[in-house]
């Protein structure tokens, strides 16, 4: 007898934001659309967007915006609102990064990656809240780079420290909503993201070097973050609020 597999988000909503990137973003929204949701993404590049939605199929619709901009936020919710379901899963995944040591880190470099990665986070899941279910999930993507004090990453890192903070404090104060609020932080994942951030020059011998720092010996796929998301996004994590998750092949635990 065949036995069908149990969407666990069969009938969910959820937005999903830096969707559209070819990562954990667009991953996350195929998981979570094949769990049954409907996926609201958002990002600042239209033809990325276009192309996830035509990867994930009419569970998917792309709403284009910048997260630190509020007007933009605006529109990506308005859109949910008039789906009339509310919202069950967030997941504020959209973050920027760049390697810059102390003594040459700029403030408008420092000013770029705390809008994006803090204020855009911030704005992202308190926007939401008129729309947020009651029991519905809400996951930060944070960074095991918060625990690792890798050089030349000091910005980003505080920035992601900040994201874990944040899931705690909001967890603590959506609880009687019933809504849980969780952070997930990956490890060394391979994205088209590595590329821009290191140049494609250098990405194949910083792949290398970041796999060979994993206890497993291996960069994270995408789609290894995505199950994760998934798992709190969904009934199965039930009694998990104010958690981080690490998924970073034992980089941070062993």
């Amino acid at each position: 007898m065949e036995v069908k597999h149990m969407r666990k988000l069969e009938g969910k909503t959820a937005v999903i934001t830096g969707g559209g990137t070819r990562g954990i973003g667009r991953a996350t929204a195929a998981r979570l659309a094949a769990e049954g949701a409907h996926v609201f993404i958002t990002g600042r590049r239209k033809a990325e967007l276009d192309e996830a939605v035509e990867f994930i199929g009419p569970a998917a619709t792309a709403i284009p915006g910048d997260i630190t901009d509020p007007a933009d936020l605006d529109r990506l919710y308005d859109a949910v609102r008039d789906r009339g379901q509310g919202l069950d899963v967030l997941f504020a995944n959209a973050a920027t990064a760049s390697f810059t040591r102390l003594e040459q880190i700029t403030e408008e470099e420092y000013g770029r990656i705390f809008d994006v990665n803090v204020k855009g986070t911030l704005l992202t899941v308190q926007k939401a809240l008129p729309l947020l279910n009651d029991g519905a999930s809400v996951i930060l993507n944070a960074s095991t780079a918060a625990d690792n004090g890798t050089q030349a990453f000091g910005a980003y890192a505080a920035s992601k420290a900040a994201v874990r903070s944040f899931a705690r404090t909001w967890a603590n104060e959506l609880k009687d909503r019933g809504i849980r609020v969780n952070a997930i932080s990956p490890g060394p994942i391979d994205t088209s993201g590595i590329t821009e951030l290191v140049g494609e020059e250098n990405a194949a011998a910083f792949k290398a070097k970041q796999g060979a720092g994993v206890a497993m010996g291996r960069m994270g796929r995408p789609e290894e973050v995505a199950a994760a998301v998934a798992f709190l996004a969904s009934a199965d994590s039930s009694f998990m609020i104010g958690a981080n998750l690490y998924v970073d092949g034992g980089e941070n635990q062993i």
